[in-house]
């Protein structure tokens, strides 16, 4: 079995890396496609448009890669089919589930790479790539709302309208308010920069609200402690999709703390964690078209059924993920049937294959 397992490794990886070359090559030159309007805008030329593409590679490897273990995986077998290599493997005496491990250690290895391109590399280039291209552009983090970003610290409303590529922040209001929300103070500052644990405020102006009067003062500097540092500021960066799945979980944590809904980023964080599993249930899903006969179906007939499987694969995964949103269902419920949904039709294919 130890030989048999090499062959299969060399077989399906150089299959299942060509096609994912050639999928980031497609994926690439959208991106180059779409970004070709933003050439000119600020300093931002044709190099920071290619470092902008060449950053935003990791994101599609995590993307595309259970798509490409599926295509380069029925490829593989759909080769070996056509010279009988299957058919002299199984005479041999390989049953099913031995043949099938073979390909699950091989799946294995790709949901690893999933996992660490995920994890360690996505949101890094992912978060470079655009503060590159914000800083080309001398533009802002763009915000959800018109008036800026929103948070809740406490018993503190900020509002933060510019929010820099370095994390500077620029016009910064804080509405204090007592516990029974009477508002007792509003701070407004033209910036604020991030050091020793604290924001260094400027230009700061202060109005304190009492039952009898209102004071304002003004003050040149000023310190600010809160719960936003520049990592919770991270997420308009990178998209919760694309975050670590450790920054998810503390920006979950934040919002859990101020009462604020936290389903959209813990189906991300789900989905996080079951995606790379992606890859294993693909192998499971190719495994049975290997052994259908040659005249069901050519090499390029079982490569587009690859592609039409992991297309519904990615929409039934999205279709679950904003349904889960509009109807609050738990969230691994959203982030999990898909990927148990194709693991089941997967098997059933195989036990339909073995008893045949």
């Amino acid at each position: 079995m130890n030989i048999l397992g090499r062959y299969l490794f060399r077989q399906l990886v150089s299959s299942i890396l060509w096609i994912m070359l050639a999928l980031l090559a497609m994926f690439a030159f959208f991106d180059l496609l779409q970004e070709l309007d933003s050439i000119g805008k600020g300093s931002y030329g044709l190099g920071q448009m290619l470092m902008f593409v060449l950053l935003s590679l990791p994101g599609h490897v995590y993307e595309v890669v259970p798509l490409a273990v599926l295509i380069g995986t029925l490829y593989a077998l759909a080769q070996l089919s056509r010279y009988s290599e299957l058919v002299v493997i199984r005479v041999s005496g390989i049953s099913m589930v031995s043949l099938g491990l073979a390909l699950l250690r091989i799946g294995a290895v790709f949901a690893i790479l999933t996992f660490v391109v995920g994890e360690l590399v996505t949101p890094i280039s992912e978060k470079t790539a655009h503060r590159l291209r914000i800083k080309a552009k001398h533009s802002v983090v763009a915000q959800d709302f018109r008036s800026g970003l929103w948070v809740k610290d406490g018993n503190s409303f900020v509002n933060i309208e510019d929010v820099l590529p370095d994390a500077e922040l620029l016009n910064v209001h804080v509405y204090e308010f007592e516990p029974d929300f009477r508002l007792r103070m509003i701070t407004n500052a033209k910036r604020a920069v991030y050091k020793d644990d604290g924001w260094n405020m400027s230009e700061v102006t202060r109005t304190e609200f009492s039952h009898d009067r209102i004071l304002t003062q003004s003050f040149p500097q000023a310190n600010w402690k809160s719960v936003i540092q520049p990592e919770l500021l991270n997420v308009l960066l990178v998209a919760p999709e694309k975050m670590s799945a450790w920054n998810l979980y503390s920006y979950i944590k934040h919002l859990g703390e101020n009462h604020q809904r936290t389903t959209r980023h813990e189906i991300a964080l789900w989905t996080k964690m079951v995606y790379p599993l992606a890859c294993l249930v693909m192998v499971i899903l190719a495994l049975p078209f290997g052994f259908l006969q040659q005249r069901s179906g050519g090499v390029s007939a079982k490569i587009f059924l690859g592609i039409m499987i992991g297309i519904g694969y990615q929409i039934l995964n999205r279709l679950f993920i904003h349904l889960g949103l509009l109807n609050d269902w738990p969230p691994p419920v959203s982030a999990t049937v898909p990927t148990l949904f194709f693991c089941a039709v997967g098997m059933g294919m195989l036990i339909w294959i073995e008893r045949r």
